[in-house]
């Protein structure tokens, strides 16, 4: 981090713990430069930002000051349900009428599934497009149709490397996005009618695919900090003849949880004792926030259980639809399948992808990504504590670029996206992240816009809808 970026979160500490209390005045500018040794134009940058954030606000001729709301953060919200539950999937018309509402591009878009693409380096890839068609063997337009681009490959394993996972490049399977990963691994492993392991909450793609498929959900609780119920899910393997578990260990979408590394071998020794095998969906991989990358499930995996599923979509490139699955022992089955579907994902992204992992300065995008989605968090939380009631409870990620939100139990979340809607601001609703359409006073909100002035009066608008129920 920069010097002044550096002493902004020593103050947003200070204020987070409570030693500076809402309402107080912050250091003076000559003070904190003199007591902090930086310059006083630094201190300026940092309670630029600090204001930024919704920590403190400037006040004429008097300094700068505590917000009356910014130490009080909501509560966290609690593991509900304990019990898993079986079900039929039957929730597309509910995502696709829930998202068909998202597309205009004047509403605010809390309901949004991808970060800002002003946070992607949109100019430099396209500059590695042409680079990587330049340099590609005029035969590899079309060899690298069926096993991906060789040097994209190369990239990945070695990225796999850096996070303790070790595997050849043949295991890896380049997709049309983690979608394509996804599905040709729950294909590979289930027949129509079988159970799958699901989380719950849990990502509404993986709901939607379960219902093309004629698969059948085991509802699976998560916590909001540590990760899925191992307990309940041992409990469901002993009970239910469940062929398989999608799941996502870290960053888990909607609620940002993350399995700690301990809690992740033990899901991999239950996956083993069973020999079940885990489709790990871990396309959020990359946006953590602390100093260390997360170890996946696959970071354990001896047996072949585990297909680690990954794509650029959501950290480095949307639009170019390009994912992969480590296949560990179905890898063959996975990239037969693919090739009886889609083929292959576009060879030009794949190159363009190939040439800025290499050339482009990717650890540099990703420090500055992070960095800007955990300033945009601290802004949303510190929102939500000024706006929504008291009540309220929201997730605290260590990463990624959503926020759960929990209402009083009367506030209708699916109400909520239509009135929210009609003053121009977009939410995802709880029930679509469930096949038993629960969770119907949640809702999960996208903070991964640059935060401004819009965004703040949006909080605002949803603080009093939320407060009208």
């Amino acid at each position: 981090m920069k010097r002044y970026e550096q002493f902004a979160e020593q103050i947003a500490a200070l204020i987070r713990s409570g030693v500076l209390a809402p309402g107080e005045k912050a250091p003076s500018v000559r003070q904190a430069s003199r007591t902090y040794g930086v310059s006083p134009s630094t201190v300026f940058q940092a309670y630029y930002l600090l204001e930024d954030r919704g920590l403190i606000q400037a006040r004429p001729r008097s300094g700068y000051f505590v917000r009356a709301q910014a130490q009080r953060p909501l509560p966290e919200p609690q593991l509900s349900n304990r019990q898993a539950q079986t079900s039929e999937v039957d929730v597309s018309e509910l995502v696709f009428s829930v998202l068909g509402s998202l597309k205009d591009p004047n509403t605010v878009p809390f309901g949004s599934a991808f970060p800002s693409p002003e946070l992607f380096p949109l100019a430099r890839l396209a500059r590695s497009m042409a680079h990587g068609l330049r340099d590609m063997p005029a035969h590899g337009v079309i060899t690298d149709m069926t096993e991906g681009n060789p040097n994209l490959r190369r990239q990945i394993a070695l990225r796999y490397m850096l996070s303790g996972v070790h595997l050849a490049q043949q295991e890896l399977v380049i997709t049309n996005g983690a979608m394509e990963a996804l599905n040709l691994c729950l294909q590979c492993v289930t027949q129509p009618g079988d159970l799958v392991a699901i989380e719950a909450p849990a990502f509404y793609a993986c709901l939607q695919v379960l219902e093309r498929l004629k698969l059948k959900a085991v509802e699976i609780p998560v916590h909001p900090r540590e990760g899925i119920d191992l307990d309940c899910l041992a409990d469901s393997l002993q009970r239910l003849p469940i062929k398989a578990c999608w799941f996502m260990s870290s960053l888990q979408n909607p609620l940002g949880a993350s399995m700690s590394e301990a809690k992740k071998q033990a899901l991999y020794q239950l996956l083993q004792q069973h020999q079940l095998p885990l489709i790990e969906d871990d396309v959020y991989a990359e946006l953590y926030y602390g100093s260390q990358p997360p170890k996946p499930v696959k970071s354990f995996d001896r047996d072949g259980l585990v297909m680690h599923c990954g794509s650029f979509s959501k950290c480095l490139a949307p639009g170019y639809r390009v994912g992969w699955v480590a296949g560990g022992r179905y890898a063959e089955r996975i990239s037969r399948l693919k090739l009886m579907t889609t083929i292959s994902p576009s060879v030009p992204a794949q190159a363009a992808l190939a040439d800025y992992l290499q050339h482009g300065g990717y650890d540099r995008h990703l420090r500055k990504l992070r960095h800007s989605l955990e300033t945009q968090q601290d802004a949303m939380l510190a929102s939500a504590a000024r706006y929504f009631p008291a009540d309220s409870r929201v997730t605290r990620p260590s990463g990624g670029y959503f926020l759960w939100f929990e209402f009083p139990a009367q506030v209708d979340s699916l109400q909520l996206f239509q009135l929210a809607l009609a003053q121009g601001i977009s939410l995802a609703p709880g029930p679509i992240f469930s096949a038993t359409r629960r969770f119907g006073n949640c809702a999960r909100l996208n903070y991964g816009h640059p935060w401004n002035e819009q965004n703040e009066q949006a909080m605002k608008v949803l603080g009093r809808i939320i407060a009208s129920f």
